[in-house]
């Protein structure tokens, strides 16, 4: 008989509520594909109108067939399987970094290495997991993040796409509304529905701190470094990519941590002078919070057991 499907990722939601979850993904669903809609015939991408299929293609075919792999494999449930409720809820986990990735990198003319960090991302939640107890695991990287910073450092010749690209072509008060829009309705949704209202405020707290103590060791001036805050990419990765509920804490004060630790880790990438230091930075802290799970969970297997009480014969 096989085990029944559950998403482990309603573990990381509040109250462990699956409906906070799939309203916050296909809210998530929603805004990406809109905006990968007008970025082509707005606002100004700068990728080929074929990258979104790409990228959308390759994440849809890839989530479904891996999550039947791995159901076959561990003797459980296919969790997009028996209803078409089941099989359309499973689509925002593919469609979100399949747009992600094709939003954010670029290969200039070639579209393989779209596909390639697609690939990535999808697979990364089925083979880089760690415990989160009673028996389950998660995946500890936010998948477009991996497949986006994996594809950099391992292709020189993919880039990041440019940042000006989100609002390349509005004029006017356009440049506020876009911005300060997508920042409302972050804010709202990581309030109400995911409950990571304390990463996304420790995330830029950390980046100003970070970027006046190097302005203060390094002698520019103050609002160098914060010259990023400003932006539409930071905006996206404030709320979009830091705070994946999934990849991140519940707990409040760990969320802070979280948030915090992204910050410092970056400020000490741009002392080294590497580039892409957004990426980097989150999936460095995903992997050290993935080997604390790891080394938590088997010091804690590792305790004797505490034999209980003799109970008294009456």
């Amino acid at each position: 008989m096989k085990t029944p499907a559950f998403n482990t990722t309603v573990l990381f939601y509040p109250h462990k509520n699956p409906k906070l979850r799939l309203l916050a993904l296909w809210y998530f669903t929603a805004l990406i594909t809109v905006w990968n809609i007008l970025g082509h015939t707005i606002l100004g991408f700068e990728q080929s109108h074929a990258a979104p299929f790409v990228g959308v293609g390759t994440a849809i075919f890839l989530q479904y067939f891996l999550e039947w792999v791995d159901a076959r494999a561990k003797n459980r449930e296919v969790r997009w399987a028996g209803s078409w409720a089941n099989f359309f809820n499973a689509l925002p986990a593919a469609l979100i970094p399949g747009f992600a990735c094709s939003m954010l990198l670029y290969p200039n003319e070639r579209l393989w290495p779209i596909a390639f960090a697609v690939v990535l991302s999808i697979s990364s939640k089925v083979l880089i997991r760690a415990p989160v107890g009673g028996g389950r695991t998660q995946h500890i990287f936010n998948p477009s993040n991996f497949g986006i910073a994996m594809t950099l450092v391992l292709f020189p010749q993919v880039g990041f796409a440019p940042p000006y690209h989100f609002t390349e072509n509005l004029v006017g008060v356009w440049h506020w509304i876009l911005p300060v829009f997508i920042l409302f309705t972050g804010v709202i949704i990581h309030g109400f529905f995911t409950g990571r209202l304390p990463l996304v405020a420790a995330w830029p707290i950390g980046f100003a701190l970070q970027g006046q103590i190097r302005a203060l060791i390094y002698g520019f001036p103050p609002v160098v470094p914060l010259m990023p805050m400003t932006s539409a990419a930071f905006i996206v990765f404030t709320l979009y990519m830091v705070p994946d509920p999934a990849t991140t804490p519940l707990n409040p004060w760990r969320q802070a941590l979280f948030g915090f630790s992204v910050a410092m880790v970056y400020g000490y990438i741009q002392i080294l002078h590497l580039v892409f230091g957004l990426f980097f930075a989150l999936i460095t802290v995903c992997a050290i919070r993935g080997i604390s799970l790891h080394l938590y969970f088997a010091f804690k297997s590792r305790k004797p057991a505490v034999p209980e009480p003799a109970v008294a014969a009456a």
